[in-house]
């Protein structure tokens, strides 16, 4: 696709909104130009017209810039607009592709962690995974991921019968510490799976990329391929949903 030209100083003053973004916080002249990596003196009429627009505000005891109302107005919206599910199945394709095996979005549901969107992979030999299917929590990668980081409390509110062992909080907490939870022969023998959460702008989790294959077939090291690219279409799909700390 042919690159399509931008206005430069636009850009360019873009750097300093990215800058505010990033450092979360209310910055002097000085730190802010130097995160955008400009002069304090180019810096200022972009801070003064976005000053103007409501983009930052400008305090007048400490001088710092901060994000403004307009900002704030348009990542309300943004927000709004942004449909988790719509944005991930959007991937699925692609990302069926990468990581070579059936792939499907799972969300936390009355009964529990529950497949919406399914996507066949390249093989073939298919792992069926039908719409409206509650995984195990236990069991299955998509409901250890859902376990690690949703409270207890809502867990239980789908299965009163949930038992949170030390056992079960050692894993939970390895799969918190790897950003990725897996499953070998866990409900069906010689099936297994990964999953990597995707986080909503508060910090919650939204939802379960889940890949799903023959195990003899199917890497599910933390650390190999389709677990990265796994965790690496999570990442992108936390930060379009505005999470400011996306999956690790």
């Amino acid at each position: 696709m042919k690159e399509q030209r931008g206005i430069q100083s636009v850009e360019v003053g873009g750097r300093l909104l990215l800058a505010l973004v990033h450092e979360g916080r209310p910055m002097a002249l000085k730190d802010l130009a130097q995160a955008a990596d400009m002069a304090p003196p180019k810096a200022h009429p972009y801070l003064v017209s976005f000053g103007k627009l409501g983009l930052i505000v400008q305090d007048e005891a400490s001088g710092h810039y901060g994000l403004g109302p307009l900002a704030m107005q348009l990542g309300l919206i943004s927000l709004q607009q942004s449909d988790p599910v719509r944005l991930a199945t959007a991937q699925l394709a692609g990302l069926a592709q990468a990581v070579g095996q059936t792939v499907a979005i799972a969300v936390w549901g009355s009964r529990g962690a529950t497949i919406v969107r399914t996507e066949e992979g390249p093989l073939p030999v298919h792992v069926s995974m039908r719409h409206g299917t509650v995984m195990s929590l236990r069991g299955t990668a998509s409901g250890k991921l859902f376990a690690a980081w949703l409270p207890h409390a809502r867990i239980r509110a789908s299965d009163p019968d949930t038992v949170f062992d030390a056992a079960f909080e050692r894993e939970l907490e390895a799969v918190r510490m790897a950003g990725i939870a897996q499953a070998v022969d866990g409900v069906l023998p010689g099936i297994s799976a990964l999953a990597a959460p995707v986080f909503d702008a508060s910090g919650q989790i939204a939802l379960s990329l889940t890949a799903i294959g023959a195990g003899v077939a199917f890497d599910v090291r933390p650390d190999g391929a389709p677990a990265q690219a796994l965790k690496a279409c999570a990442a992108e799909l936390s930060r379009q949903l505005g999470a400011r700390t996306a999956a690790v």
